[in-house]
């Protein structure tokens, strides 16, 4: 018998965990090394400032959406629809569907990477053995979703509560072994100290503080499942201050354990190479089990959150209406299918990936940074025509607005031209979609497609001229 929709409810404590749980997984143990590579103490602290304020100001957009329009209850897709129209809704599900896709391949990557240091066959987690052992994970994974959506949210609670004793006890050693002299070193990342290459470093690694934060969101995705509507907003802020001040926590003291340059050359997770310096092996042993704990509770996270966003857009005829199927338990398992599918197919490419991990970080971040602009700027609309509450929401849309465009831009051409390749083929489905039922682009509409069909070309000429890289 399907369960009925009070049966599945979700509680504060659920939804929260949904927001927590989506941020905190693959990103935060490879912190070290990624950082380490790039920026030093006060690069961090300048990325963390502008990231953290930008994505408090989103947070609060987000609480400030759920209030204001409890109607539109499938949250990125339908804010990004109701604002800006149907081909910005479909470009804000597919970009969030495809970034969901991309964290979950990085969260196998990991995973599989992190086994590789006790099992040589795995290797980095791009191996032969390693995408067999990923793909059988992902399948095992999909089946255990389809026995309902209450039954995996709870999961992924405990997977949560239970991803947090190890960073909480990481965080303890960081503490007992930190070392003043060795901080010091650290502070400006790079010889000779100066202000000038400040910027560039910091530029480097916004695109990683974004790919921590991405998941922020998980409440108001499933808002139509939460018992309160009130919770959703309380959800996403609240579980947003706890992962900044976590963290803030992780990245600053790290530096006080090695030098800049040993922390760049870490294996992943860099994380448990950081704790193997402060208690020996048994230390990188018990932050790889953690690791493990963590992101297989987010990879939970993450396949929820795209089967779910999947399956609200074809619910609003975004996509085709057999994607809106639900099976007996009410789970939208055509979605899930199709999800699962995508996963596996950037699974085998990511076998010829230089650096495959790294590659699906920060194309997720490229993917959210559409959807999270699309919100941003509704709430700026809203807020200008005086639907948007109190006068200090415009100054928090604008922000919000302004960071999730800077972010975008700053993550280089690169990533953009790849995201393009991703986009083109849902948009010209959507178009011919939108034809047959007698529905025309809008001339701006009309341009994005153009614009995004340009850059695609351009991505292929220059993957087949060598200078655009997977």
């Amino acid at each position: 018998m399907a369960p009925t929709a009070g049966d599945r409810r979700l509680s504060l404590l659920e939804l929260t965990a949904l927001v927590v749980g989506s941020m905190i997984g693959s990103g935060i143990f490879a912190l070290p090394g990624a950082f380490g590579n790039t920026t030093g103490v006060y690069g961090a602290l300048l990325a963390w400032l502008i990231a953290g304020t930008g994505m408090l100001m989103l947070a609060f957009v987000f609480q400030s959406l759920s209030r204001l329009k409890p109607e539109l209850d499938t949250g990125i897709y339908a804010y990004a629809k109701a604002g800006f129209g149907d081909y910005a809704g479909l470009l804000s599900a597919v970009g969030y569907w495809l970034g969901c896709c991309l964290a979950d391949v990085a969260c196998l990557i990991l995973i599989k990477a992190t086994l590789g240091q006790y099992f040589p066959a795995l290797g980095d987690g791009t191996t032969v053995i390693a995408i067999l052992s990923a793909s059988l994970l992902l399948w095992g994974f999909h089946f255990l979703i389809l026995r309902g959506i209450k039954e995996a949210a709870l999961i992924n609670t405990i997977a949560t509560v239970a991803k947090l004793v190890p960073l909480a006890v990481f965080v303890v050693f960081l503490f007992i072994g930190f070392r003043a002299d060795v901080f010091a070193l650290n502070l400006w990342g790079f010889e000779p100290p100066a202000a000038s290459t400040l910027w560039q470093q910091t530029r480097g690694t916004l695109l990683l503080t974004v790919f921590v934060f991405v998941g922020i969101e998980g409440a108001s995705v499933y808002s139509r499942y939460a018992r309160r509507r009130e919770d959703v907003g309380i959800a996403t802020v609240a579980g947003f201050l706890g992962v900044l001040c976590l963290l803030v926590m992780v990245t600053i003291l790290f530096y006080g354990m090695l030098l800049r340059p040993d922390l760049a050359a870490l294996a992943t997770p860099s994380m448990a190479g950081v704790m193997e310096a402060i208690a020996g092996r048994w230390g990188a042993l018990f932050i790889s089990i953690g690791l493990l704990v963590s992101v297989l509770g987010n990879y939970l996270s993450w396949s929820l959150l795209a089967a779910e966003v999947l399956h609200s857009a074809a619910l609003n005829d975004a996509m085709s209406r057999a994607l809106a199927r639900e099976n007996k338990a009410g789970v939208p398992d055509a979605a899930l299918w199709l999800t699962n599918g995508v996963i596996q197919a950037f699974l085998l490419v990511s076998w010829f990936a230089d650096y495959a991990f790294t590659l699906a970080l920060k194309m997720t971040s490229a993917m959210t940074l559409v959807p999270y602009l699309l919100v941003a700027a509704y709430q700026l609309k809203l807020s200008l025509a005086g639907e948007g509450g109190h006068a200090r929401m415009r100054w928090i849309a604008g922000i919000a607005t302004a960071y999730a465009a800077a972010m975008l831009l700053s993550g280089g051409s690169r990533y953009l031209l790849l995201s393009s390749l991703l986009y083109v083929p849902g948009s010209i489905l959507f178009w011919v979609w939108q034809r047959q039922r007698g529905i025309a682009f809008r001339p701006l509409e009309l341009l994005v497609l153009v614009v995004l069909c340009t850059m695609a070309v351009m991505a292929l000429v220059g993957m087949g001229s060598g200078w655009l890289r997977l």
